[in-house]
């Protein structure tokens, strides 16, 4: 069968959020049993521009990927090659910015049904860009949300957000002027952002509230202070070795003497029930995400068999 290429488009129809986050989380239970493999990103540059690449296999499901992308100040180009895991064969390759921005939400939706309060309704949000609506589908998809505060420094781009994600969401969402507010009083807390800098004090954070740190895979950049990371009872990566290659959040606190890793525990060893990622109603949890390979396979490889379903995509001449 020749390869077929999918554009943006195509991914757009053919993925939907409950079914990436099922993908998400069944690829995270497989990497703790020894049925996937990822390796962190690696990245090369040259005047002006990056090139990023990250690799997975998934035995599991007989699939394995190599996600690339280029970045410059003002643009960037994703893409993703599938291969079959048994001939080794080209099988697609797929347009990667919609499929990356719905693994991010899908694993925070993971993230979120594992650690979070089951009565949690109350979400904070910073950030308004395109990472951020899928952070709030997500959660969305897994707690029963109630209302949503954002924050982000452009006045006229949150209310815009608030009232685009009050529609996409069916739940009230409002923009907010302080930062402070939205960290506080809150049962969910989402960065998505690009900040360099912590986008609020963690002594405003009330008992009980699950994080979902998203926005920075960079040593240079952080979204939360040390009394944040500080305050957490518990703390779980998407992949503990990627964190320390990428997550910025914990440098400050590392610096500090007040964290040591051997206090973050791995997703996949939460969702298999080989530790804990919340045991009392009154801890605050904190999940930090760098973005693996093995998400964007998992849902690549649930893309591809939709695809082939729905006689989507182009064929290619090899």
């Amino acid at each position: 069968m020749p390869a077929i290429f999918l554009t943006e488009a195509d991914v757009e129809w053919l993925l939907e959020m409950p079914a990436a986050i099922e993908c998400v989380e069944a690829a995270f239970v497989a990497w703790a049993e020894g049925q996937a493999d990822n390796q962190p990103r690696r990245r090369v540059s040259a005047p002006g521009i990056i090139l990023h690449s990250m690799s997975a296999a998934s035995a599991y499901l007989g699939y394995m990927g190599v996600k690339v992308y280029s970045t410059k100040r003002d643009s960037f180009r994703f893409h993703l090659h599938l291969y079959d895991a048994t001939s080794g064969e080209l099988v697609a390759i797929m347009e990667a910015n919609r499929l990356g921005q719905m693994r991010t939400g899908a694993v925070t939706g993971v993230a979120t049904r594992a650690m979070s309060r089951p009565d949690a309704s109350v979400v904070g949000c910073f950030g308004t860009g395109f990472q951020a609506r899928t952070q709030l589908q997500a959660v969305c998809a897994v707690r029963k949300v109630e209302l949503i505060e954002v924050y982000s420094r452009d006045e006229e781009r949150r209310q815009q957000f608030a009232a685009e994600m009050t529609e996409l969401c069916n739940v009230p969402v409002k923009a907010m002027h302080q930062p402070e507010h939205v960290a506080a009083e809150k049962d969910i807390v989402i960065t998505a952002t690009s900040s360099k800098v912590p986008l609020f004090d963690g002594r405003v954070l009330d008992e009980g509230t699950h994080l979902n740190v998203v926005g920075s895979n960079w040593l240079t950049k952080a979204e939360v202070d040390v009394a944040t990371i500080t305050r957490a009872d518990h703390i779980v990566c998407d992949d503990i070795v990627a964190c320390q290659l990428e997550a910025g959040d914990f440098v400050s606190v590392i610096e500090a003497g007040s964290f040591t890793w051997d206090r973050v525990h791995n997703l996949c060893d939460v969702l298999t029930g080989r530790e804990t990622g919340r045991a009392n109603p009154a801890d605050v949890t904190l999940f930090k995400s760098v973005g693996l390979a093995l998400e964007d396979i998992a849902v690549a490889v649930y893309v591809y068999r939709r695809a082939l379903t729905e006689s989507a995509g182009q064929k290619l001449p090899f």
